[in-house]
């Protein structure tokens, strides 16, 4: 059981780390903080790891009920999850920012950034929301959902490192190295996202013909 706890904590945590992509959030947390104390910004940090957890451990936990509710199949969400993650990552390698310029300009004004708009939509997005309610679907013992929720804590705690620590990343890479950083884990998520929606219409095919899979794997069979 132990093993399944640990499973789940490790699998939840690397699902989401590309997809919430917390190096990317780092450069926008920093714009919208610029001139602001190093304890406003240490604060800002803390609770927007804080509204990651939450946000997500929402969607884990109401997972199943959001999806007998709509009755929306796992394979469907699957490859709804990928043509938004397969986008986000798009924007990524194309360079496009993650945050309109309506957006950016609300945000700048505000006081408080770390719900919206840094947890919700910059790293607790609907991509990574989609791969929580996916592993909800997959989940049915309470130590396995105790396993997702400490990867997504997990995922937090690594949040607020790069917050916390990300400044001299910047100043080190530049505003080239930054954008060079992002269009590769842009094309790796790309990849998750395809992967996403090729596992969802086999899931699909497979739900609407099972016979012809039986056949198939009867054939197989020496």
């Amino acid at each position: 059981m132990m093993e399944g706890f640990l499973n789940y904590a490790a699998g939840t945590f690397l699902a989401l780390m590309p997809i919430a992509n917390p190096i990317g959030a780092v450069p926008i947390f920093y714009s919208l903080t610029d001139g602001d104390t190093q304890p406003y910004r240490r604060k800002q940090a803390r609770m927007t790891s804080i509204n990651v957890f939450w946000v997500l451990a929402l969607f884990l936990i109401a997972g199943r009920l959001i999806l007998s509710f709509f009755g929306i199949s796992l394979g469907v969400l699957k490859i709804a999850g990928g043509l938004l993650v397969a986008h986000t990552a798009w924007e990524m390698v194309t360079a496009r920012p993650r945050l309109t310029p309506k957006e950016n300009s609300e945000a700048a004004d505000k006081e408080d950034i770390s719900f919206a708009p840094m947890a919700v939509p910059m790293v607790s997005g609907p991509g990574a929301i989609g791969v929580v309610i996916g592993l909800s679907a997959k989940t049915s013992l309470w130590l396995d959902y105790l396993g997702c929720l400490l990867g997504i804590a997990l995922l937090g705690g690594a949040l607020y490192l790069c917050l916390l620590l990300g400044e001299p990343l910047i100043k080190a890479l530049g505003a080239t190295g930054v954008g060079a950083l992002n269009r590769v884990l842009g094309f790796l998520i790309l990849a998750i996202g395809v992967q996403f929606i090729a596992d969802g219409a086999f899931q699909l095919l497979q739900e609407a013909a099972p016979s012809l899979f039986t056949h198939a794997t009867t054939l197989s069979t020496p």
